[in-house]
């Protein structure tokens, strides 16, 4: 999930933007995160943890089938 959300940022604000010093693009960081913040959503709020768990496992095998 962190990756996930490292990478949602990368690509809707840290690539858009265009910053002058690291001041600024801390200043967007935090600017996103307020906004992420301030509209929070539930993640899975129709499944139970037998869908999670059995997801995470397909996830695990394709991602160690690739390597």
């Amino acid at each position: 999930m962190v990756e996930r959300f490292f990478a949602e940022i990368t690509r809707k604000r840290i690539r858009r933007g265009v910053f002058k010093n690291v001041d600024e693009l801390k200043q967007a960081i935090m600017d996103y995160l307020d906004n992420h913040n301030g509209q929070p959503q539930a993640l899975h709020p129709d499944q139970d943890a037998t869908e999670i768990f059995s997801k995470v496992a397909r996830a695990n095998q394709v991602s160690e089938s690739q390597h």
